[in-house]
């Protein structure tokens, strides 16, 4: 797909932009940096709220954002579009967790609002989710570590919710919240490996594909000239959605067999080599994507 016209460019966050340590390759710096100096526009299109969008990211230089899995859309400071979950189902929701003794906290574009005993019942998941992710302390980590910004003793009835992510006691607890809550959507993430540690419900009827739809019409843009990058089951409606999808060398196989062009794993350089390999930069010496469909 060679990028003969200015190109919008998604990119998924967590496994894509940055690593399993968080680290932001320089690589993908300078070719965000390079493809929007020859016209492209780049957008992150996360799982995270606005609130954990920090610092750094802002700084590589984007044109705007798609948060809480499709439930915010950004683009050049203005909202587009943005859609949480209602004081009702967040109160709702706040409840049951609570009397079911699940942790849980909020995701808010203000800031991420742990349950009362979160330290104590998100330990073993942040340890366990760290170390899907390859990270050496992870057997050490507190919950403070993995969630250095989480705020407590916040008001957990709110009405600004995007999505609230609750630990996993077991299957059961998936499978009931799936009963209890469907008005809203359900899902569960946890890392490299097939068994989730988390469980979340979020926005009905949203996606990242959705939220894609939304920010073209906004634009007046063409979905023919659309890419995304992604490497989680998530990622798997934008890829599919978008004109030309890429997987990281590190996804899921799901998102593998849903992308166009796989490239490196994210700690490889796999987003510059594919900016190259596309034509949105220059092609750089050491690019070695692993193939197409």
């Amino acid at each position: 797909m060679p990028a003969d016209t200015p190109k919008i460019i998604f990119l998924d966050v967590d496994g894509t932009l940055v690593d399993y340590e968080n680290n932001l390759p320089d690589s993908a710096i300078e070719a965000i940096r390079e493809a929007r100096a020859n016209g492209h526009r780049i957008y992150i299109c996360t799982g995270r709220s606005k609130a954990e969008v920090y610092p750094p990211l802002w700084e590589i230089g984007l044109d705007g954002m798609i948060g809480g899995n499709g439930s915010y859309v950004e683009s050049d400071g203005e909202i587009v579009m943005h859609r949480t979950l209602s004081l009702d189902q967040c109160t709702r929701a706040v409840d049951w967790l609570n009397a079911r003794g699940l942790a849980f906290y909020l995701e808010s574009n203000s800031g991420l609002f742990a349950s009362r005993d979160f330290e104590n019942g998100a330990l073993e998941a942040v340890r366990a989710y760290s170390a899907r992710k390859g990270k050496s302390n992870a057997a050490t980590m507190t919950v403070h570590d993995g969630y250095p910004d989480m705020i407590y003793g916040g008001e957990l009835y709110r009405d600004d919710v995007n999505k609230i992510s609750y630990v996993l006691g077991s299957q059961q607890d998936f499978l009931d919240a799936e009963q209890e809550f469907d008005d809203m959507h359900n899902g569960t993430w946890g890392g490299r490996g097939a068994t989730a540690l988390w469980g979340d419900l979020g926005v009905k009827d949203i996606t990242k594909a959705h939220a894609i739809d939304c920010l073209l019409a906004y634009l007046g843009a063409d979905r023919a000239d659309t890419i995304a990058f992604g490497d989680a089951a998530v990622d798997v409606p934008m890829l599919e959605y978008c004109a030309y999808g890429v997987a990281m060398g590190n996804g899921s196989p799901d998102v593998k067999r849903a992308a166009d062009l796989v490239t490196d794993d994210v700690e490889e350089d796999g987003l510059a080599h594919a900016f190259a390999r596309l034509g949105l930069i220059g092609r750089r010496t050491t690019e070695t994507g692993h193939g197409e469909r």
